[in-house]
């Protein structure tokens, strides 16, 4: 019986697809083969190419999950998750994650916005959510990456920051700048609730 690979792909939990996430799926070793197989896919419009050696179901895949499968290890964090949790008022368009590395890139309508951070941040896991294909960083997770890369910066509301989960978080920053910073913006967040 033949191996029905695009079956194999549409019943995957994933919305987006790498080379390398493909050849696991399918058990196949042999990377032209895949190539050669997600271009006939991509022709006969049963599957659409995102990025180069990288693939969506169809146009309505997850862009968080795209986001994370540019670049890895990445995930979601800054602006993108404090605008969610209404730390930050102001709406930005662009998705911005954390990766080893600064880029902007356009994809379709969605601008992606990469901030590097250093590998031993990058790579904790302390303060981060893992939603279904994809990591996204904790309020207060984004709150510290923030400052870790800002010296200075405007927070519009720091009630829903839970100050515990944040002193949790901070020593895998290593960095006294940031443990500096975070004192005074808890002392400015106290000071204004009893104001």
């Amino acid at each position: 019986m033949r191996k029905d690979y695009i079956l194999e792909l549409m019943r995957a939990k994933s919305t987006i697809f790498t080379i390398n996430e493909i050849s696991l799926l399918w058990g196949e070793s042999d990377v032209n083969f895949i190539r050669k197989k997600m271009y006939r896919y991509v022709k006969a419009g049963k599957i659409c190419s995102v990025r180069r050696g990288i693939y969506a179901k169809d146009k309505n895949y997850d862009k968080y999950e795209l986001a994370t499968k540019i670049y890895t290890p990445s995930y979601i964090s800054f602006e993108t998750v404090l605008a969610k949790a209404g730390v930050i008022f102001q709406l930005y368009g662009q998705i911005f994650i954390a990766s080893y590395l600064s880029r902007e890139l356009l994809i379709g309508d969605q601008t992606y916005s990469f901030r590097k951070i250093k590998n031993s941040v990058l790579t904790n896991k302390t303060g981060m959510e893992e939603k279904d294909n994809y990591f996204i960083a904790s309020p207060e997770r984004a709150f510290l990456d923030v400052i870790y890369l800002n010296k200075e910066y405007h927070f519009d509301n720091l009630i829903n920051i839970d100050w515990d989960e944040v002193y949790k978080i901070l020593p895998i920053y290593n960095n006294k700048r940031v443990e500096k910073n975070v004192k005074r913006y808890k002392e400015y967040d106290i000071g204004s609730q009893q104001a």
